[in-house]
């Protein structure tokens, strides 16, 4: 389940990050746009990932907090 969360929101980081265009700001570099483009959907794609992950192993572990 971790992996497939993981891809999931790096997938949909990457999809939403790419309709910012950030290639038009950078038009001198354009190969060094995609690769900041593709770092940036990771590592926002992996902490969405861990805090949705997180979030549920936490309301999981209320159970024995309440009994």
């Amino acid at each position: 389940m971790t992996l497939v969360s993981h891809f999931v929101f790096i997938f949909v980081a990457f999809w939403s990050i790419q309709k910012l265009h950030i290639e038009n700001l950078m038009r001198l570099y354009p190969s060094q746009a995609r690769v900041l483009i593709v770092m940036l959907s990771v590592t926002v794609g992996y902490t969405c990932s861990e805090f949705f992950l997180n979030f549920i192993d936490n309301v999981r572990n209320l159970i024995f907090l309440v009994k």
